[in-house]
């Protein structure tokens, strides 16, 4: 596949598990200090692993919030925690991957990372109230 393609589908790939809103604003906040490590994750990590058939959305979903646990990558685990949700998982079973992360990685890992999905969950749980109060 062309690096063109890969990017195509990589960019593809993000709007539907990070959503447009997420998309637009990492396209915004690019400059060219940052595009070239942005370009290559989108075409490899997006357009290359992401859309392999081995693994789906779900379970790479899954993978990617126990290892950021894991790395104590707060910044990037607040982004794949939307894409999990949007990826099927439901808060409940978020819950058990940190909590078995807590297991394996030491409680400080899973309560952090416990900490940051009930901050995001508000912020999402925020955003609905606010397009409900806006109709």
């Amino acid at each position: 596949m062309s690096s063109e393609n890969l990017y195509e589908r990589g960019e593809q790939m993000r709007r539907e598990i990070l959503g447009e809103a997420y998309v637009a604003q990492s396209a915004a906040s690019t400059d060219p200090f940052s595009a070239p490590i942005r370009e290559f994750a989108i075409k490899h990590l997006w357009g290359e692993i992401w859309a392999r058939e081995g693994l789906d959305r779900r379970s790479r979903s899954i993978v990617n919030l126990a290892l950021l646990t894991a790395l104590n990558r707060p910044t990037e685990l607040k982004v794949h925690l939307r894409a999990a949700l949007n990826n099927g998982l439901s808060k409940n079973e978020i819950s058990e991957i940190f909590f078995q992360c807590g297991l394996y990685c030491g409680i400080p890992a899973g309560s952090e990372s416990t900490r940051i999905a009930k901050q995001l969950f508000a912020e999402i749980d925020a955003e609905a109230a606010a397009e409900v109060a806006a109709k």
